[in-house]
């Protein structure tokens, strides 16, 4: 009988390794196919295996992405760190407040705002950009840094990450730590401040990483709002580079190079603050 079930469940342990093994290819297949695909060149991109190295010119790619229409790419760069970095740190901090608040807080009409926010995850970015585009005309934003980073700070993941605050905060924000801080008289934003903000951690991580990637990947709102090419994100202006392919075939490999250096800074900040985020995590877990 022990055998028997040693048996099952050694090949349980099999079948979840092969499948998550499987899964992991699924989604590591486009990054090697990225990778490969920047390492050659022109001719190369139609008379080779498509999942296989030739001719290796990957640096000279990559010089060109940064040469090429006067070296417009890295301005493209800088301007996608400072939407996503800038956004998703005020759409953390933003997030933390609100759902702090509805955590902790009892006032009329709390569950209806909560539910309020939460319809938001049902719509589509892409439905409010028309209405952004007409209230940032009205205000003089469009064409402007602050015609993206401030509906980013609420859009990209604003509704998701009040939820994930909320529930955090219920959870791992006890009422007589808030209480003992309010005794020793502390203000309610020094105790959110020193307290709150320092138990939240690992679901702000969190947040913040959400709120980075899809601030990263936005195309549609800068489309929308920007006019001027210098203020365009990397996603727009890759786009813009692609476009030029059909008459400027030797474009393709920039763009693919272009793309795998965009994608450098996504896996920066996850593999950097992921050792912040284990690290609140397995506190909390130990002070549990």
């Amino acid at each position: 009988m022990t055998a028997t079930l040693r048996s099952r469940a050694a090949s349980s342990h099999a079948l979840t390794f092969v499948f998550f093994l499987c899964l992991a290819g699924y989604f590591l297949f486009p990054v090697y196919w990225l990778v490969v695909a920047s390492t050659k060149s022109t001719p190369d991109l139609v008379s080779t295996h498509g999942l296989w190295f030739a001719h290796f010119q990957l640096f000279k790619n990559i010089g060109d992405v940064f040469s090429y229409d006067s070296g417009l790419f890295s301005r493209w760069l800088l301007n996608s760190l400072i939407y996503a970095g800038l956004g998703a740190l005020g759409g953390t901090m933003i997030a933390a407040m609100a759902g702090f608040g509805l955590a902790k807080y009892r006032f009329p009409g709390r569950e209806a705002v909560f539910a309020l926010i939460l319809g938001g995850v049902l719509v589509p970015p892409t439905l409010l950009a028309l209405p952004i585009y007409l209230l940032e005309s009205k205000l003089h934003m469009t064409n402007t840094y602050w015609g993206v980073l401030l509906p980013s700070m609420i859009v990209s993941g604003g509704p998701f990450g009040v939820y994930l605050a909320r529930v955090y905060a219920e959870i791992s924000v006890p009422n007589e730590l808030l209480e003992a801080g309010r005794i020793e008289g502390a203000g309610e934003l020094r105790i959110f401040t020193t307290i709150v903000l320092r138990i939240m951690s690992p679901a702000l991580v969190t947040i913040f990483l959400f709120q980075f990637v899809a601030i990263w990947n936005n195309f549609f709102l800068p489309l929308v709002v920007l006019n001027d090419r210098s203020l365009w994100p990397v996603t727009l202006g890759l786009y813009a580079w692609q476009g030029k392919a059909v008459l400027f075939p030797d474009v393709v490999r920039i763009v693919l190079a272009g793309s795998l250096v965009a994608t450098l800074p996504l896996v920066i900040v996850f593999f950097s603050m992921q050792r912040y985020l284990r690290a609140g995590l397995t506190a909390g877990a130990i002070k549990g």
